[in-house]
């Protein structure tokens, strides 16, 4: 069975990719995100200031506010590892089937 989704919803690549191959190219995102959001916490991102810092309440929610940053940047582009890690996921599944 094929889904199409709205334009909107897709890049150019994805107009019409059966339902298991959206799910695997959103779980190859999200790993995307979760390796940017990594990165971006190596980086300094969302660190507490030293003076006038938002306290304990900063440091908890910084993690969440990497993670959207980090899904931003896979929204717009980026840094291809999604595609490459749907690749794999897609002939590793193509092969137990």
């Amino acid at each position: 069975m094929t889904t199409v989704l709205p334009l909107s919803a897709t890049s150019p690549q994805q107009h019409a990719l059966p339902e298991q191959d959206i799910a695997l190219m959103k779980a190859a995102k999200e790993l995307e995100a979760s390796f940017l959001a990594e990165m971006l916490k190596s980086a300094g991102l969302g660190e507490t200031p030293e003076a006038f810092g938002g306290g304990a309440g900063e440091d908890q929610f910084a993690s969440f506010l990497r993670l959207e940053q980090a899904r931003a940047m896979v929204k717009a582009g980026g840094i291809g590892l999604a595609e490459n890690l749907f690749e794999a996921m897609k002939e590793r599944n193509d092969a137990a089937v």
